[in-house]
């Protein structure tokens, strides 16, 4: 193995599906208030800190937080596994084409980075059929701290393969400035697409070394992530 590739999930390997009805419905059920969920921006940020953010500016402590999440998050996913029976996530154009692409790569390992918690994580790739992809990765269940997640995947992936990645040896790929900002503070290389929320100025002003707008052109981005 001789390259990590870290994926995100939401806006760039899926779109759609479920998760913040459910995520409201548990917020409710266990604190009595989801906050201002309805204007309030998840992009790129892990789930506890969602929570958190959503809590803190309905005024709750961060003791009463803390003692609820695990709570919170065992009703989110409950409701979560029941609502992609119904609407399950959308693969983005490109997507499977490119990771079947790079199942067929010598040396290419692939895993996640993304604030979903593992279980959310298991559970949207699963109803999009992507899951068989990814063994393990980097979750917002692992820290709250988004920076923290591309760490906790290169030490899973050093364990599992027996390889030590150099920081340019691995990449981040995701859909927000938040995802370049976690691949540079941990020293990787990073490849920002343009298929979420943000335009590929957003992306590059972010930092990305590289910025694609979708992944339908398979070769072209077969050939940056080789590079």
């Amino acid at each position: 193995m001789r390259r990590l590739l870290l994926f995100d999930i939401d806006g760039t390997l899926v779109w759609g599906g479920p998760a913040k009805r459910a995520f409201h419905s548990a917020m409710v059920e266990t604190f009595g208030t989801a906050g201002d969920i309805e204007v309030h921006s998840f992009a790129g940020k892990t789930d506890p800190q969602i929570a958190r953010e959503l809590l803190q500016g309905a005024g709750l402590p961060d003791p009463e937080i803390d003692a609820g999440l695990p709570d919170l998050f065992g009703r989110y996913l409950e409701g979560l596994e029941a609502g992609l029976e119904e609407n399950p996530m959308e693969v983005l154009r490109g997507v499977v084409e490119l990771l079947d692409a790079l199942a067929e790569e010598d040396g290419m390992g692939l895993a996640l980075v993304t604030g979903n918690v593992a279980g959310g994580a298991r559970l949207k790739l699963g109803s999009a059929g992507l899951m068989h992809h990814f063994s393990f990765g980097g979750y917002g269940s692992d820290s709250e701290y988004r920076d923290d997640l591309p760490g906790v995947a290169i030490q899973r992936a050093q364990e599992v393969w027996g390889v030590e990645f150099a920081g340019e040896d691995v990449v981040v790929i995701g859909d927000t400035p938040r995802d370049v900002q976690c691949g540079r503070a941990a020293g990787t290389v990073t490849v920002g697409v343009a298929t979420g929320s943000f335009e590929a100025n957003d992306l590059a002003d972010a930092g990305a070394h590289h910025v694609v707008e979708d992944f339908r052109d398979t070769r072209s981005v077969l050939e940056l992530l080789r590079a």
